[in-house]
């Protein structure tokens, strides 16, 4: 029998998001939340988020995924997508 996999919420990405990144201050992301808005997208930030999301998820993303995201909500259809497709 197979065990189910942990299911990830929205609450639960947001607070690793903030805890990932310290430009972000705890309580302030929302799903709604635009991502340019907190923080840039540079080649750090990136490699750090796909890490994250590789690590906490079990999923892979790219750049091209990050780029074409505008939100918090955006980003975590992106993963959830990807950790369904995988399962």
């Amino acid at each position: 029998m197979r065990v189910k996999s942990y299911e990830m919420s929205i609450q639960d990405f947001i607070q690793k998001v903030e805890h990932e990144f310290d430009q972000i201050t705890p309580g302030t992301l929302t799903p709604e939340s635009k991502i340019k808005d907190h923080f840039e997208w540079d080649s750090i930030n990136a490699l750090v988020f796909i890490a994250l999301v590789n690590v906490e998820y079990d999923v892979e993303i790219n750049a091209e995924d990050l780029q074409q995201s505008e939100t918090v909500a955006d980003l975590y259809s992106v993963v959830e997508t990807r950790k369904q497709g995988a399962a």
